[in-house]
């Protein structure tokens, strides 16, 4: 399940900074990583150090926008609470997707919409409040930003 934490929170790992210093190499082999890798960046895997970026040509991983190595990091880091306030719009599914997955918790502090996530599951701490479409997310959400 997703959790959600809006605002301000202490104790939140911020995920391009600990990706930059904590990722594993065989992260970036994951099917999964590699799916959100390809849609999220348009960027492939290669080996070792090498990403190939439709858009910018062969890159280290450090250079994979910060959206992806948040997405990334809360995802084979289940056990942290990460600040995804720097994962997009276009991160929204992948979140949903990592919470059907595995149970996370992550801190936003801006709206970020799920409306085409298809069905939800999300709780939203601040208050404990499960919702289960994107509406009721939206009216709870709106609350805390």
């Amino acid at each position: 399940m997703l959790r959600i934490f809006f605002g301000e929170k202490e104790d939140v790992m911020h995920g391009p900074s600990w990706f930059r210093f904590n990722y594993d190499e065989e992260w970036l082999a994951d099917p999964f990583v590699e799916e959100m890798m390809t849609d999220i960046d348009k960027s492939h895997y290669k080996g070792g150090q090498l990403i190939e970026s439709d858009v910018l040509g062969p890159i280290p991983p450090e250079k994979l926008s910060g959206g992806l190595q948040t997405l990334i990091c809360i995802y084979k880091r289940p056990d942290l609470v990460f600040n995804a306030t720097s994962c997009g719009e276009n991160c929204a599914k992948w979140l949903i997707e990592i919470g059907r997955r595995e149970d996370i918790t992550v801190n936003l502090r801006y709206y970020m919409p799920f409306d085409d996530c298809g069905d939800l599951e999300i709780e939203i701490l601040n208050e404990n409040i499960k919702v289960t479409n994107a509406k009721d997310y939206m009216h709870e959400a709106l609350k805390y930003v």
